[in-house]
């Protein structure tokens, strides 16, 4: 599966540490592959 994060809003504290524990669980345990978008939703949108 490819799993793509978004998140919504500015910086907050933490918010690198979530996306790292998530990525890092989602490929080692589950074998996903994730996806990095540029320019928050619009990214998505456009491409």
């Amino acid at each position: 599966m490819r799993i793509g994060v978004l998140t919504g809003g500015g910086d907050c504290p933490g918010l690198n540490a979530v996306i790292r524990a998530v990525v890092r669980k989602g490929v080692a345990t589950y074998g996903h592959e994730f996806v990095g978008f540029r320019d928050g939703w619009r990214g998505p949108l456009e491409a």
